[in-house]
């Protein structure tokens, strides 16, 4: 493959292919009220913080995608410790910052996607040096990063804490996307217990789902990291996923 990639700064004219992106997540995901902050302004607000991948030989389809998002951080913010909520909390952060008219000092990752049938190839690995080069040009001082660890949906009861320190032999930790960020230099930092929180209606979750949730209590969803809060009495579930911060110093 003769891979390219561009921001969408450079390339706006592929901004198109973004909304055609075999996104692999699953589709409770896409339903966190706090994404559509910065997907909803990819185009007019982060585009240098956009890299787009695609085969020079098939330049109508991109091969993968990446998503990251400035924010300012310093004692005079109040902003001394990461967010504990994580991937929400970050592009608050950020949105609060455009608002208030603040320099960015650090930048996080957001996504870094791999269409289904490349998975496996490399790909993830190569994208995020490409993240890393993208904000060394782009002069913040550390790329961070609310990781969502690939394996931890095996073990849904299992806590974050937990799962997030477990290590192989060779001393790098036992989850594939945890072990990417720390070969290429990323330190663990610690668990964000909140990254994400999504809550919807029964109707809406058996929608997302396919599932019947038609008892109160914990659910295990297919892929979710942590099982979903139920309640038929009130007609809700809400499903607050944990993530780990990792930081790189760049």
């Amino acid at each position: 493959m003769d891979l390219q990639i561009a921001t969408l700064a450079e390339r706006p004219d592929l901004a198109h292919l973004l909304r055609d992106f075999d996104d692999p997540w699953p589709e409770f995901m896409k339903w966190d009220p706090v994404g559509d902050l910065y997907y909803s302004r990819v185009s007019t607000t982060y585009p240098e913080w956009t890299l787009l991948a695609w085969d020079a030989a098939d330049p109508t389809r991109l091969v993968a995608k990446s998503h990251s998002i400035p924010f300012a951080m310093g004692e005079e913010l109040g902003r001394t410790e990461l967010p504990e909520d994580g991937w929400d909390g970050i592009i608050l952060w950020s949105f609060l910052d455009e608002v208030a008219g603040r320099e960015p000092t650090h930048a996080s990752a957001l996504e870094v996607a791999i269409r289904p049938d490349l998975q496996g190839t490399g790909l993830a690995s190569v994208m995020l040096e490409a993240k890393r080069r993208n904000a060394i040009r782009l002069g913040v001082s550390d790329l961070y990063a609310p990781v969502r660890p690939n394996g931890k949906h095996h073990e849904p009861h299992t806590p974050m804490t937990e799962y997030a320190c477990r290590t192989r032999d060779d001393g790098l930790p036992v989850d594939p996307w945890l072990r990417l960020h720390v070969r290429v230099g990323g330190t663990i930092e610690g668990v964000c217990p909140r990254a994400m929180t999504i809550s919807g209606t029964l109707a809406e979750w058996r929608g997302w789902t396919g599932l019947p949730f038609d008892e109160s209590g914990d659910v295990e969803v297919p892929l979710a990291l942590n099982p979903v809060h139920v309640s038929v009495e009130h007609d809700h579930a809400v499903y607050v996923e944990p993530g780990v911060w990792v930081r790189h110093r760049l």
